[in-house]
């Protein structure tokens, strides 16, 4: 990441902050509850933020795993744009969510643990400002944070407490905003009867694809995690072809049954050709993905429904179209190692199934 000359004559931010002490917050700053969304309060708070307080790079973002994802940015200098995505380990947040630094850092390069950052090595950091962002469960979602190339004086340790208010208020907009989604979803799924495979009563193809549109639209915003997974039945031909059609439709059923049993009621689950199955999981980490899969191929299993089944996490990166290619990969990958096993084998997956996550 370039960073831009630093040429312009700062702004008194010693006299704004004098002008507007922190500790007067009878007022609020900044009124969250005017604007519509989170991502319109969240750039409200980073421009306001920057404007009281300088600072070349205000963020707002998530934590996901490995992943530290940019979800809006302020940025005067570091060329650092909303979805970028970091290395969470590298950064001072994380030293800071550790306990290992202090959330206001006049001179950063004097902590150890800030000094040591990969992140200092990418990009000029004189001083720093973070606080973590906590969902109603007191998981971690993530930071409102600031860095500046020039070490501030220590006064700016004042405005900590406006900050973490301000924090305190953008992650109770972003819980809200979760559950809002979670009911949306809910409502989505209800109201999609046009666009379900009248077999399985699951999402056809139409629906699939505006699923996936429409959650690819909310992880941008949300630094959502979501994992896809395919599944792709082993033996339908040969039943179609021995036993008929009718009992072809029969175990297109069964699976249909197994694999929406297996899964939340707010994951999308569709039936996207004759004899595959796609699941889209939200707000579902490495792990729930994991135990996702373990159901569905254990719920397959017990009813001796034979089909190899594929998995990848959505890179925020590259998004969900990928995510789809990346788990039919796996699940081709899986039905490869399938071929010449004995239709009564009892060693069904999760050994013979992959994962591109």
């Amino acid at each position: 990441m370039d960073l831009l000359p630093y040429s312009e004559t700062r702004r008194g931010a010693a006299q704004l902050r004098r002008a507007t002490p922190a500790d007067n917050i009878a007022s609020p700053a900044i009124d969250l509850t005017a604007f519509g969304d989170f991502e319109t309060a969240a750039r409200a708070v980073l421009a306001y933020l920057h404007q009281r307080l300088g600072f070349r790079l205000w963020m707002m973002t998530r934590t996901e795993g490995a992943d530290w994802i940019v979800l809006q940015a302020e940025d005067h200098g570091y060329n650092v744009k909303d979805g970028t995505v970091l290395r969470w380990a590298d950064s001072f947040c994380s030293q800071m969510v550790l306990g290992r630094g202090p959330r206001v850092a006049p001179r950063a390069r004097d902590i150890a643990a800030y000094a040591a950052a990969p992140i200092s090595q990418r990009m000029p950091i004189g001083a720093y400002i973070g606080v973590p962002l906590a969902k109603r469960d007191g998981t971690l979602f993530g930071t409102l944070c600031a860095i500046d190339p020039t070490p501030q004086h220590e006064s700016i340790r004042d405005d900590l407490p406006l900050v973490e208010l301000l924090a305190r208020l953008l992650a109770a907009v972003v819980d809200s905003k979760l559950r809002e989604l979670e009911q949306t979803r809910l409502l989505e799924r209800s109201r999609q009867e046009a666009q379900t495979d009248a077999l399985t009563g699951l999402l056809n193809r139409r629906g699939w694809e505006k699923a996936i549109k429409a959650e690819e639209a909310r992880a941008q915003r949300y630094g959502s995690p979501a994992c896809v997974l395919v599944v792709d039945l082993d033996n339908l031909k040969e039943v179609n072809d021995s036993e008929g059609h009718p009992q072809g439709d029969a175990l297109i059923r069964a699976a249909a049954d197994c694999i929406r049993n297996a899964v939340r009621q707010s994951d999308a689950v569709a039936r996207i050709g004759g004899d595959e199955f796609a699941v889209l999981t939200i707000e579902c980490d490495t792990a729930g993905s994991e135990a996702t899969f373990n159901s569905i191929v254990l719920a397959l299993s017990s009813r001796g429904i034979r089909a190899s089944v594929g998995k990848a996490m959505r890179d925020p990166r590259r998004g969900l179209v990928e995510a789809i290619a990346e788990a039919d990969r796996a699940m081709y990958a899986a039905k490869a190692r399938r071929r010449g096993i004995p239709a009564g084998a009892p060693d069904f997956p999760p050994l013979l199934s992959a994962s591109a996550s």
